[in-house]
């Protein structure tokens, strides 16, 4: 059942009482997506960020919906003929088991992060420093209980406008009082930026380095590196106020950085 909000339930809605907060870490989510979950059936009410509330249930409905036209799902969501588990997974977002928004997304990013060895303590940590872009939810805290579901930020559906302008007003400034002031780090792809930009926030662009010296980027070593500084940001316990303190943290864990601009951050591989 998905219950409008009368306030969340995120155990930390208070921002000032989450644990070992010092920079939020917006990460992209992935199109692979963990299957069920021990958790009940979504509430948006238990969702940080109340404030996406009525975006969220607008979308849920317009999924669950289309749903039904297996041809029309195809094309909105860019599947193919053999991808009608996907569609059942839209078909059942209201009823299906949930498990911590950590827990749910998958592939190269999230492997490297790895949030599967983090300790209790470190956990603590990811859920405190880790949101997550959706283009279903907007946006999500790390231990936000969600569902398995399909839509990707490049997503059309029938008769609505597109994604990017059904979140930019709301994402936006939710995404700003969930940062509460705090450095954000923004590893979200471009197209879900689009979805709602943070101001100020650092950016990663991750380049491999060619024998001849050019750079460029390469999708699975972005990914990849991605997800170790997100893993660093999470297991540090320095306490980072710019880029420079970023880039420090970066490479104590082994990356190699450099500092294209006041919110630029380069990890380079090779």
């Amino acid at each position: 059942m998905i219950t409008e909000a009368q306030g969340s339930r995120w155990p930390y809605a208070d921002h000032n009482a989450l644990p070992y907060s010092f920079v939020l870490v917006v990460l992209p989510p992935s199109e692979t997506k963990s299957d069920g979950g021990s958790g009940a059936a979504l509430h948006l009410d238990s969702l940080a960020m109340p404030q996406l509330t009525g975006v969220r249930a607008h979308l849920i409905e317009q999924v669950v919906r289309l749903a039904g036209d297996r041809e029309g799902s195809r094309t909105a969501l860019g599947l193919g003929k053999g991808a009608d588990a996907e569609i059942a997974r839209n078909a059942t977002l209201r009823t299906s088991p949930t498990r911590p928004a950590l827990e749910r997304y998958t592939g190269v990013l999230y492997d490297a992060l790895a949030a599967h060895a983090f300790t209790k303590t470190q956990r603590a940590k990811a859920d405190a420093r880790l949101a997550i872009g959706s283009a279903l939810f907007g946006a999500v805290r790390a231990r936000d209980p969600i569902p398995a579901y399909r839509l990707s930020g490049g997503s059309k559906l029938p008769g609505l406008p597109t994604l990017s302008a059904l979140w930019r007003d709301a994402l936006a400034p939710a995404l700003h009082a969930e940062a509460a002031g705090e450095l954000v780090v923004d590893l979200r792809s471009g197209i879900y930026q689009q979805l709602g930009r943070v101001p100020d926030a650092i950016t990663a662009t991750v380049l491999t380095e060619q024998p001849d010296g050019s750079r460029k980027v390469v999708s699975h070593f972005n990914k990849h590196h991605k997800g170790l500084l997100a893993r660093a940001l999470v297991l540090t316990r320095a306490e980072p106020a710019d880029i420079r303190g970023i880039a420090k943290i970066a490479n104590t864990a082994g990356l190699r950085t450099e500092i294209a601009a006041p919110t630029e951050l380069l990890v380079l591989t090779s």
